[in-house]
């Protein structure tokens, strides 16, 4: 039972503590469907149900659920700002709110993890750094970031997790995980959002994000795919500092690119910083498949010589191969004004779940048209983007994690551009990207590839086809062979049987024609009739034949 999952104490209490605080702020028949209630009276503890904040149920429930996952923490603040990405689930001024979201913590005293600093350095702090601030410049809900200076000058920083947040986190994710079952379980119309395996994608990303050693090793890819770059850097990383709960990397010395003002103040080439730093986000994403999810201001540092820093890897997304040959299928598909195209993506980016391909196909068209005279370099592609996302949730669909995550990062970077140079176009810069990953696809070397592959895979097919064959028969002698069916839209469905079983008995009336028609023609003195009988098939196939062309089908 689900009561048993709970029987440790410290969850028991951080789940009366989560209910609480929801039913705060507005979310108390949310507690109730999901009977936490009964769950900790079964425990001894009781649980308020009713809340005596009138000035926050007058709030809009957008800004009621912001404040309650601040209020929550660490953990729920991560989950917040993941959903801030779910642009296809969420709508606008969901996404907009949730992206205010901030962890209200304070910096932990260093006299609270001095020992723990000098475990890890496996020295004390004054023979491992010439210089260490004690006071953090930067404080997050996970970490903490000290300035430090190595003997030879260095100027680095001291990234450190805080200490018992894992355990923190672990907790709540415990809890989460049973949540989005009791959701799936109990909430029907909450099944196509997959609330299950969305926790579960949270799970991961998240203690990806914990481990700091995961960090250190995402800047060094990064670094090794822009090796010979002067245009962007990443900073070293120093591996004998570096470990799971601790990351000593080079201090990057530039201007901060949340403050526009000094950008200007340092002589800096503005839109060559964004024409930059588009082009080496585009590059993570349909070159290397491996780029950095959170791509805001914040994590930007512009470096002499009109040069992009970046910081803070704990979030990258990563891109198969056929994700990224799907994004260039649908920019393709919006430059040629492709709707067949167009439609066919979100069909495979959207899986086998229920479509209604006339609703969807109805809207991709209408899609389509709103750029039907314009050209791609006037295409705004962060509006383009919401748009196809508006199209999926209309239309009760849902994006992969890795897209949405995506998504986000284009969105995020093509404002970063904008607020650099209100003349930056990102489809500008996408395009010729766009161009070479088509020209790569009919390489030899790609083409031979994919024959290869293509041609293992219908070899497997053809292997596997005898014991297929042979479980089938197996199942069928037993009376075990089951087809399950599923008929919607059952009227339809007949009517659209009559018409087929018409159409296969004017075929068959109009082969006999034919065929005894050529029977009658040797005959002599029959040769009339035979022509009739010609002329009637003639009739019969055409009007079969404009049926079928008719109907689509």
């Amino acid at each position: 039972m689900l009561w048993e999952t709970f029987s440790v104490v410290r969850d028991l209490s951080r789940l009366h503590e989560i209910a609480s605080i929801l039913i705060k702020y507005g979310w108390g028949d949310f507690v109730r469907v999901l009977g936490i209630g009964t769950m900790l009276e079964r425990a001894g503890r009781i649980l308020h149900t009713s809340s005596k904040h009138n000035d926050i149920a007058d709030m809009d429930p957008a800004i009621r659920v912001r404040l309650a996952l601040e209020e929550l923490g660490p953990t729920f603040v991560k989950l917040g700002q993941l959903m801030a990405t779910r642009v296809d689930l969420l709508p606008p001024a969901w996404i907009v709110e949730l992206e205010k979201l901030q962890s209200h913590v304070p910096p932990v005293p260093f006299e609270v993890i001095e020992a723990d600093v000098v475990a890890l350095l496996g020295k004390p702090i004054n023979e491992a750094f010439a210089q260490f601030d004690r006071e953090p410049f930067a404080a997050a809900s996970m970490a903490q970031v000290h300035r430090a200076q190595l003997f030879d000058g260095t100027r680095v920083v001291v990234k450190l997790r805080r200490p018992g947040i894992d355990k923190k986190i672990e907790a709540d994710l415990r809890i989460l995980q049973h949540f989005a079952r009791l959701v799936e379980h109990d909430m029907p119309e909450a099944r196509r959002y997959q609330p299950v395996m969305m926790v579960s994608y949270f799970r991961r990303s998240l203690r990806r994000e914990l481990d700091l050693l995961m960090e250190a090793h995402n800047m060094e890819r990064f670094t090794t795919n822009f090796a010979g770059d002067e245009t962007v850097h990443i900073p070293q990383v120093y591996w004998e500092y570096t470990c799971t709960t601790m990351i000593v990397q080079e201090e990057l010395i530039g201007v901060p690119g949340t403050n526009l003002t000094l950008v200007r103040e340092a002589g800096l080439d503005l839109p060559l910083l964004a024409a930059r730093g588009a082009d080496a986000v585009l590059r993570m994403i349909l070159v290397h498949g491996y780029f950095h999810a959170d791509p805001h201001p914040g994590n930007v540092i512009y470096l002499p010589d009109n040069r992009i820093g970046m910081i803070d890897f704990g979030m990258v997304g990563r891109l198969t191969d056929y994700r990224r040959q799907q994004l260039v299928n649908m920019l393709d598909a919006l430059a040629h004004k492709d709707e067949d195209a167009m439609l066919q993506v979100l069909m495979d980016w959207t899986g086998d779940g229920e479509i209604d391909e006339a609703k969807l196909g109805y809207d991709v068209s209408e899609l389509m048209f709103g750029y039907d005279n314009l050209e791609l370099k006037d295409v705004n592609l962060g509006s383009m983007l919401n748009e196809i996302t508006t199209v999926i949730r209309d239309n009760a669909l849902v994006l992969p994690a890795d897209l949405t995550l995506l998504f986000k990062a284009l969105i995020t970077l093509e404002g970063l551009g904008q607020q650099l140079d209100p003349e930056f176009h990102m489809v500008d810069h996408i395009t010729p990207f766009v161009r070479d990953v088509i020209a790569e696809r009919y390489q030899p070397a790609a083409l031979m590839k994919r024959g290869r592959k293509s041609l293992k895979e219908a070899f497997e097919v053809v292997a596997g086809l005898p014991r297929d064959l042979a479980r089938l028969m197996r199942e069928a002698r037993r009376g075990r062979l089951r087809i399950d069916l599923d008929l919607k839209r059952l009227d339809q469905f007949g009517q659209q049987l009559d018409r087929a079983s018409n159409r296969i008995t004017m075929g068959i009336l109009t082969a006999s024609l034919v065929i005894g028609s050529s029977i009658v023609m040797t005959v002599d003195g029959w040769r009339f009739m035979g022509f009739i009988g010609f002329l009637l098939a003639f009739f019969n196939s055409l009007w079969v034949i404009v049926s079928i062309w008719r109907s689509g089908r």
